[in-house]
């Protein structure tokens, strides 16, 4: 084993102390379950709860991260360290609403919203507040205007390690003069950071969200003009881009709650092009590989989210923050066989309707009578990295209750086996 991955071995090895209520009776039982059945972690098939009239798949992988647990931690840390004082987060810890919710609720402030938008001035800040970084990290630029506040950010820096790995990488192509591809969301929080990080080591440095902006970047390589260009990706590139000196020498990273299969099919394009342009012989000279860019915890969700898709279901619920990335990629994967409802909680579970989030619309909708009737009812269940296990235990006790005759807990929990056992 690497240096590397003995190292990042350990760190996953690490438990946190997250309180107890964002724990679940139900799934810790089912995560035990599947860490003793599949220690090693090859097995992408979903979990079965047999309720009887209800079969649940449970995915494999999905909940709380590594990063997420980590910044809960701190989170609470610094309540409990600094009693009396106020406490900020520069932005949502994280994209949850009912964990952001419960940071509030015990007195936190957020000094911007999701998109950057200010909420409370940062005139009003002293020496004596605290202010928390979320686990997206955040631009260079508002760290510095904390420090010049002389506010410190170190104790209570909650950024995941694994989008530092990815500032890491920027770093290293940047300064080996490979253009900066950064796969990602303009206006999130973490591409945000990362795209702030990446201007420090190279003015070539620009934005892609999907594939068909990978395909207008790539028509600038052999035509177009840098007014075209500019008008095209207004606001997603750095300052002093230049399409006739910056697109011969790149490297792609990523948001690392994007789609990693996505991010993949991007790399590899850009790789063809310039395999086409320069030759296979010197691909090293005018391509980065960034690969070890993706975070473990995406990809696990992503792949046990196909392992759902083997399954027979009546329909998919997707349980998460509506702007949370990595959650809404689970919901395009299940999209592809299921009806599904991605929701943020039971409460949006009613007897006859479903409040949910149209994700390919960006607006919440009602959907009457999404229950089908046909009995066993089955149902695939997974959430994003950000969401709390307590939610799906919420979930499945909010159906139980709806569909009625199910099995005892204890019983279904006696039962417990693998979808391909």
């Amino acid at each position: 084993m690497s240096v590397r991955a003995e190292s990042r071995t350990q760190n996953l090895m690490k438990t946190f102390n997250v309180p107890e209520f964002y724990r679940s009776p139900i799934i810790s039982k089912v995560k035990q379950f599947r860490k003793i059945q599949d220690p090693r972690k090859k097995d992408n098939s979903p979990t079965v709860l047999d309720f009887g009239t209800i079969k649940y798949y449970i995915a494999r992988h999905f909940g709380f991260c590594y990063g997420v647990e980590n910044a809960i931690e701190i989170a609470f840390k610094a309540l409990e360290e600094n009693k009396g004082k106020r406490i900020f987060l520069l932005s949502q810890m994280i994209h949850n609403p009912e964990v952001n919710k419960d940071l509030t609720d015990r007195g936190v402030l957020f000094l911007q919203d999701t998109h950057g938008q200010q909420l409370i001035s940062f005139d009003t800040l002293t020496t004596d507040d605290i202010v928390m970084i979320p686990a997206f990290g955040a631009p260079l630029e508002l760290i510095d205007l904390l420090e010049k506040k002389e506010i410190k950010t170190e104790s209570y820096n909650t950024t995941c390690p694994f989008v530092e790995r990815v500032w890491k990488k920027s770093e290293q192509i940047g300064k080996e003069n490979h253009t900066i591809i950064i796969h990602g969301k303009f206006n999130h929080e973490e591409t945000r950071s990362t795209f702030s990080r990446s201007k420090i080591h190279s003015n070539a440095v620009i934005i892609i969200r999907d594939m068909e902006e990978a395909k207008a970047l790539a028509k600038y390589m052999n035509s177009g003009t840098q007014d075209e260009f500019e008008r095209e990706f207004a606001g997603k590139f750095a300052d002093g881009f230049s399409i006739n000196t910056h697109l011969f020498k790149v490297g792609v990273i990523n948001q690392t709650t994007m789609l990693a299969s996505e991010t993949e099919d991007i790399a590899s394009f850009f790789r063809q092009i310039m395999i086409q342009k320069f030759g296979e012989e010197n691909i090293k000279d005018h391509f980065a590989d960034t690969h070890d860019t993706l975070c473990y915890a995406t990809n696990e969700n992503q792949d046990a989210t196909n392992g759902l898709l083997e399954t027979d279901a009546d329909l998919a619920i997707v349980i998460g923050g509506y702007n949370s990335s990595n959650t809404s990629h689970l919901v395009e994967l299940c999209e592809r066989k299921f009806p599904t409802y991605f929701i943020a909680s039971a409460k949006e579970i009613d007897r006859n309707k479903i409040h949910h989030f149209d994700y390919p619309n960006k607006k919440e909708i009602i959907t009457n009578n999404f229950l089908p009737t046909n009995r066993p009812l089955k149902i695939v269940i997974t959430s994003g990295a950000s969401c709390p296990d307590s939610l799906l235990d919420e979930v499945m006790h909010k159906i139980n209750e709806i569909v009625g005759g199910t099995k005892k807990e204890e019983e279904v929990l006696k039962g417990l086996k693998a979808y391909n056992d």
